[in-house]
């Protein structure tokens, strides 16, 4: 069996219903952890254990949708993304620095307005892809426009490109892997490229 060009797995007989719905719920799970780490954290072991959780649970997802192919392009663009991040930025964890309380607000309210609307507003089959995706670019949105620090820009970056990808599952037609391909190079990329972030006055 293929899906969007790529080999169906896991095979059908493999699956059921319940596996699917946990593999979902502990994928979108992931995917809200891994990017509100990213809005709370400014060091880049922080920024990196982000990007790696919500690397992993944006692939759980795309496995889920039954693509083996796209979850292992995005494990392979999400992971180089966040080893580059572990290697340069600000030292440290640094989670929740003094101020931080907006941010903390910002993660639990956004993850609650994703799931209103990916279970309430919208219907349909792939809540869980839709809460993935709603809160992971939300969230990496806010951040990239809030932040200061070019280390945090970058690694919000990279969770949007990937968290755009798993967005195609969401259309009526299938675009096949390119769009995973496109979203892997940015993730890697994005680390390795000077950001000029201004401060604000």
């Amino acid at each position: 069996m293929r899906c969007c060009g790529s080999l169906l797995w896991p095979p059908s007989f493999l699956r059921s219903p319940a596996s699917d719905l946990l593999i979902a719920a502990v994928g979108a799970f992931l995917g809200w952890l891994g990017v509100s780490t990213i809005v709370l954290a400014d060091g880049r072991r922080g920024l990196a254990a982000g990007l790696a959780v919500a690397t992993a649970g944006l692939a759980a997802i795309a496995w889920q949708n039954g693509d083996g192919v796209a979850a292992v392009i995005v494990l392979i663009g999400g992971g180089a993304a966040a080893v580059l991040r572990y290697r340069a930025g600000p030292g440290g964890w640094a989670m929740m620095p003094p101020g931080s309380t907006p941010r903390l607000i910002m993660c639990v309210a956004g993850g609650l307005v994703a799931l209103w609307f990916a279970a309430s507003v919208t219907t349909g089959s792939g809540g869980a892809t839709r809460f993935a995706v709603l809160s992971v670019i939300g969230l990496s949105g806010a951040r990239i426009v809030s932040s200061r620090e070019p280390s945090s820009v970058v690694t919000a970056v990279a969770v949007l490109a990937l968290s755009a990808a798993i967005a195609t599952h969401l259309g009526a037609g299938s675009p096949g892997l390119w769009p995973y391909v496109a979203a892997a190079l940015v993730a890697a990329a994005a680390p390795l490229v000077p950001v000029r972030v201004a401060n604000a006055s």
